[in-house]
């Protein structure tokens, strides 16, 4: 085989791809996910499974490597020509899977349905394209975004919540960046049931959607105008399939190529069977969200009337309540890492030297009593129980500790379709999140979970707990205003030390994505746990 010919660069869209003579490009690949996408839509719901799908089909500005890196994607490159104002240049030659050329005119109307399609895209979705001030297209292959504020970010949200699609799926006059007017556009916006249907799912991606059947599967093509390196695979079957046994049955049977997070316990039945897995640590965060900022919480109930979980003292007892050490060798057999504080060791912002939260009940029981607990108060955890990694698991776990420490504990665990619209509306009093660090710094999660509520500036829209803490957000604006980076890493570890001080969160493990697959096979596993089929290869002779 020809070096040259070996691997060829992909990512979020442009993944890793092996071009390799010989082998068919007309072969089918099975993947059974651990998680059902909630829609085909590239805008509607901000969840990894999401983003995932939407990057076979969709691309963005920027991409990321396996491993986090940014590079290029549509945009070729991406400047800061002042403190305001960001420059990027387009990508030539790329069309849309219908043809139609990709220019500057898709990316300004992607952001102006991210600020007027209400009710049909999650909110997440515009944390940057609320910031800016202007959209100019001096150009077909130039976008230049201006902001209110410094926003030194800007390439790495990019990267992450920006999927661009054709601007003539809805009816427009002059495209201008007038988000209050509409934009110039005179027909309806697009409908997440449209994309659903592939009516609207037009991009540049290197598949295109056959079909997507909630709880049944999804069906790609390989799009064939695809400007980059094709993928290997000329159609990709997405199984949904929320518990592990079947999953490891399903590819031990030969119905599906490629599992999402096998059974720790199951690995070594993969070996021995001659199927293959790779474990990948990623950024995802796995915690609790106390409900902090009502004096009624509607799943706590103490005999003095109040709500416990204001108390900061109750807080710092319920997270020394918890053997996170534990939790990682016997629920999560190894495949977690215990999280002291809000991003993994090493990463952008985090502390250099974290003190481990030590594992003390007794210490745990004293501060209750201070706080005027001595006989603890009714709880309720609400968790997903097929979203993150042995959830449900992880949850009755928590439950145990904090029963020992005189709290009486009830469990709700629920699937995911119901249990996010409800935590959306803070129906809950102590919830289960999960949330990776894809900007690879501190200040995504901050921004969207323990910032105070501030929807215009896209701050706290994920503070379900409404967490509210005056010199934080000093701090974290701060930071996120500086371009510096020596100064903005200080900045964000100031903030991190001041969060882990008054706990918004309780904080357990970085999970560990695997990925189990027949032989022949190989998968680049990812820190941002994207499944994507262009990184599945078939091994050089096989």
């Amino acid at each position: 085989m020809k070096p040259q010919l070996r691997l060829a660069l992909f990512t979020v869209g442009t993944s890793l791809a092996v071009a390799l003579g010989g082998i068919s490009q007309a072969q089918t690949l099975t993947i059974a996910l651990s998680s059902e996408p909630t829609a085909a839509d590239p805008h509607y719901h901000k969840q990894t499974q999401n983003d995932a799908l939407a990057a076979h089909v969709f691309e963005s500005l920027i991409n990321r490597t396996a491993d986090m890196k940014m590079i290029p994607g549509l945009a070729t490159s991406w400047e800061n020509v002042d403190d305001l104002t960001w420059k990027l240049k387009l990508r030539e030659g790329v069309n849309f899977s219908n043809g139609k050329p990709f220019t500057a005119q898709d990316v300004l109307f992607s952001i102006c349905r991210t600020l007027n399609n209400k009710g049909n895209i999650s909110a997440s979705y515009t944390t940057v394209t609320k910031l800016l001030t202007d959209v100019q297209t001096p150009d077909d292959h130039t976008v230049i975004l201006k902001t209110a504020e410094p926003f030194p970010l800007m390439p790495a949200e990019l990267a992450r919540q920006l999927p661009v699609i054709w601007n003539g799926i809805v009816e427009h006059g002059a495209l201008t960046f007038a988000p209050k007017e509409g934009c110039g556009v005179t027909g309806p916006w697009p409908a997440v049931a449209d994309f659903n249907n592939g009516k609207f799912a037009i991009g540049t991606g290197p598949y295109t959607l056959k079909s997507y059947v909630k709880g049944t599967g999804i069906e790609l093509e390989r799009n064939e105008n695809y400007w980059g390196t094709k993928p290997e695979w000329k159609t990709v079957k997405f199984v949904p399939v929320p518990s592990a046994g079947p999953r490891l049955t399903g590819l031990l049977s030969g119905d599906f190529d490629v599992i999402e997070n096998p059974a720790a316990r199951d690995l070594p039945r993969l070996k021995d069977g001659g199927f293959e897995y790779i474990a990948t640590p990623s950024t995802r965060l796995v915690f609790f969200q106390p409900d902090i900022g009502r004096d009624t919480s509607p799943f706590v109930k103490a005999a003095d009337g109040k709500n416990p979980l204001q108390d900061l003292r109750v807080r710092k007892a319920i997270n020394m309540a918890i053997d996170r050490k534990v939790i990682q060798d016997r629920i999560m057999d190894g495949l977690s890492t215990p999280a002291y504080q809000y991003m993994p060791d090493g990463m952008f912002g985090a502390l250099p030297n974290a003190p481990e939260i030590k594992y003390d009940p007794e210490g745990a029981k004293k501060l209750l009593a201070e706080a005027g607990y001595p006989d603890g108060f009714e709880l309720t955890l609400s968790s997903t129980n097929n979203r993150y990694v042995n959830d449900g698991q992880v949850t009755q776990a928590v439950a145990q500790y904090l029963s020992r420490i005189g709290i009486k504990v009830h469990v709700d665990a629920m699937t995911a379709s119901i249990y996010f619209p409800k935590r959306a509306k803070r129906e809950f009093s102590f919830a289960m999140g999960g949330w990776p660090s894809e900007t690879g710094e501190a200040s995504a999660l901050f921004q969207l979970w323990v910032a105070s509520t501030d929807a215009p500036k896209s701050l706290g829209t994920s503070n379900y707990g409404g967490f509210s803490n005056a010199e934080f957000d000093k701090v974290y604006r701060q930071a996120i205003m500086t371009v510096d980076p020596v100064k903005r890493e200080k900045l964000l570890q100031q903030a991190t030390q001041i969060a882990l001080d008054n706990v918004p969160l309780i904080p357990l493990h970085f999970e560990s994505s695997v990925w189990g697959f027949r032989k022949g096979l190989t998968y680049e596993g990812r820190r941002d746990q994207y499944t994507l089929a262009m990184s599945v290869h078939q091994a050089a002779g096989k």
